[in-house]
């Protein structure tokens, strides 16, 4: 918009979550891929990567751009020397398994592990109780986040690997993830692009178009289940994704997003200590 000038809290959340205004899809494929190689080089003692696939378009795109450099590895080291496991973690049935299922045939990962959370979530839920403590509906949804980054973690140890995930811009301004759950991983790859831009590399990476065009959801909550994000934020994906290109949204959007962002703030950061300050901000 003419005349629009980006305010310096704006620029301040751009810079911080290394956010284009434009990608070229091809390019930035290959910059996750080669960061995913040079680390798994640069530590020789890795041997496989370790993501939980739901059928949605973060860890589709992760999950993808993971066997392909995979594949690029075993090309140049020499063919099984290294492993992509993609882990599927319903909890009871997963409600879109078949999007589930049309993810690992696009990925065609090296390994795949299915992990049902249900019986270790509801005896964590059951233990609680009989310690007086009664979780939430919302609650027991984090709970079921950290059970599945538990299993990736064990996965992880048993197979020499690391685990991946698929924090990215638009939820990383948003802490629309759980501390310790799915934001508790060792390689972001894709974190510097936004929803939209994410959508650019499936499909230039051949993604059927339903695991990119469909509505995101955390499906956490059983009282909610499968709630959209969007729904759930009270601000959509398509403002968000503006927001961070430089783009200029209402005012009301952009109080709510910037509270988002510091409210969050405690996620992206390492556990507090007395020399840290931003808390105090």
């Amino acid at each position: 918009m003419e005349g629009f000038k980006m305010s310096d809290k704006q620029r301040e959340i751009i810079e911080a979550l290394k956010v284009k205004p434009e990608i070229d899809p091809k390019e930035e494929a290959r910059i996750s891929i080669d960061f995913m190689k040079d680390y798994l080089k640069k530590h020789p003692f890795l041997k496989s990567m370790v993501l939980g696939i739901s059928g949605g378009q973060d860890s589709t795109l992760v999950g993808k751009l993971a066997q392909m450099a995979v594949n690029e590895l075993n090309d140049e080291m020499g063919a099984g020397t290294y492993s992509f496991i993609a882990v599927s973690l319903p909890y009871g049935v997963q409600f879109d398994e078949s999007d589930r299922q049309d993810a690992l045939n696009f990925i065609q990962p090296s390994k795949r592990v299915t992990i049902n959370i249900k019986e270790a979530v509801d005896a964590s839920d059951r233990a609680l109780k009989e310690a007086g403590i009664t979780l939430s509906d919302f609650a027991k949804g984090n709970e079921k986040a950290r059970e599945r980054m538990k299993a990736q973690y064990s996965i992880a140890a048993t197979y020499n690997g690391v685990v991946l995930g698929t924090d990215h811009a638009a939820e990383a301004v948003t802490g629309f993830y759980t501390k310790y759950g799915d934001g508790g991983v060792d390689l972001t790859p894709i974190f510097r692009l936004n929803k939209r831009q994410g959508k650019q590399l499936l499909k230039h990476l051949g993604a059927p178009q339903h695991l990119y065009t469909k509505v995101p959801t955390a499906d956490l909550e059983e009282n909610r289940p499968a709630l959209p994000d969007e729904v759930a934020l009270g601000v959509s994906y398509d403002d968000i994704d503006d927001y961070l290109e430089g783009k200029n949204v209402s005012p009301e959007i952009e109080e709510k997003i910037i509270g988002f962002y510091d409210r969050s703030e405690h996620k992206r950061q390492l556990p507090i200590t007395i020399f840290d300050d931003f808390w105090k901000k």
